[in-house]
């Protein structure tokens, strides 16, 4: 196969391409708890989006940080599988790799609580100011 052929556009490979990150989902959301509960968490929060009806800039804000939560998650959990492969044993700088990827997605995750407070706290206050009137 000569090099243009093997670099031209093909919707064949695109689509093949999409069959590998779905199957990349599957294994993270299959085999790693955390990507689980971040999830479950995501969910919560798009369902109280919808009940709490918040506005349009609120909805990118929660969007954007469950999609970064979720892929920090699934890089994390990339470079740990890899770091297992390469490095079985005990391995000091193996270790430092794969704490250091954890703290990212913890990072993240104090992140998006915080702006979760900033957006529900004020909604939240609100409907139990309303029931208590």
């Amino acid at each position: 196969m000569n090099s243009d052929s093997k670099n031209k556009f093909s919707i064949v490979e695109r689509l093949r391409s999409f069959k590998y990150a779905i199957n990349g989902l599957k294994i993270l959301f299959k085999k790693e708890h955390n990507a689980r509960i971040h999830l479950v968490i995501s969910l919560l929060v798009v369902i109280s989006g919808f009940v709490f009806n918040i506005s349009n800039i609120e909805w990118l804000a929660i969007l954007i940080l469950i999609g970064f939560v979720i892929s920090l998650e699934a890089i994390n959990s990339a470079i740990e599988t890899l770091s297992d492969f390469v490095s079985p044993h005990k391995n000091n700088m193996i270790k430092a790799v794969k704490d250091l990827s954890a703290g990212a997605v913890l990072i993240a995750s104090i992140i998006a609580v915080i702006c979760g407070c900033i957006i529900f706290l004020p909604k939240i206050c609100d409907f139990f100011t309303t029931l208590v009137d």
